[in-house]
C-alpha cells in the first residue's frame, strides 16, 4: 500500500463515508425512477404497493447521503456551489455515481 500525503490521509475516511454513499444513493435512485415510479404510475397500478419499500428507503437513507457529501466537501474545502451540485446530486439516478468518480479522480490526483 502507498503511503498517502497528509491531505489525502485526512480526506481518506470522508471520502470512503462518500464513496459508499454516493454508490448506495445511486443504486436507490435507479430504482426509485426506473422500477417504483414506473410501476406505481404506468405498468401495474394495482401491485405497486410491492416497490414502496424502495421510496421509504431512499428517503431515510438521502439525508445520510447528504451529510456524507457535506462532510468531503468540508475536507476537500471545495467552494459553496460544488458543494451544493455534490448534494444534489443524489437526487438524480446517475449524477452521484459521476460525483463519486470526480471525487475520487480528484483524490487520487492530491499526490
Amino acid at each position: 500500500m502507498s503511503q498517502l500525503n497528509p491531505r489525502q490521509a485526512a480526506l481518506n475516511g470522508a471520502m470512503t463515508r462518500f464513496r459508499i454513499m454516493a454508490i448506495y444513493c445511486g443504486v436507490m435512485s435507479l430504482l426509485l425512477w426506473f422500477v417504483n415510479v414506473p410501476t406505481h404510475y404506468f405498468i401495474f397500478e394495482s401491485s405497486h404497493h410491492y416497490f414502496t419499500w424502495v421510496a421509504l428507503v431512499h428517503g431515510f437513507t438521502y439525508p445520510i447521503y447528504v451529510l456524507a457529501a457535506f462532510h468531503y466537501c468540508l475536507k476537500a474545502r471545495k467552494s459553496f456551489g460544488s458543494t451544493i451540485l455534490f448534494i444534489l446530486a443524489g437526487t438524480l439516478p446517475v449524477a452521484s455515481f459521476v460525483a463519486e468518480r470526480r471525487a475520487l479522480k480528484e483524490f487520487n490526483s492530491l499526490t
